[in-house]
């Protein structure tokens, strides 16, 4: 993900500064995000966090739908003729 190895962890997965690394996010905003102090956040905010997350489909939708947006369109080239 290109994020360097830290060495050994105590649970798996990204750290909350990883997250907003990949999201292209301030580590003070996304913590504002969790804890629900940072009022709603943007659609485009919302896609880097689905793809920093990597959340497939289903889960993209969900969070969108609880921020109170409509779920994305599935990009040109999914879509059928």
């Amino acid at each position: 993900m290109g994020i360097p190895s830290g060495g050994r962890r105590r649970t798996p997965g990204l750290r909350r500064e990883e997250v907003a690394l990949l999201a292209n996010l301030s580590v003070d905003y996304y913590e504002r995000l969790e804890q629900s102090r940072a009022g709603t956040p943007s659609e485009a905010l919302l896609a880097g966090l689905a793809r920093a997350l990597r959340l497939s489909v289903e889960e993209r939708d969900y969070l969108y739908r609880l921020a109170g947006y409509s779920t994305p369109s599935p990009p040109c080239w999914l879509r059928t003729r």
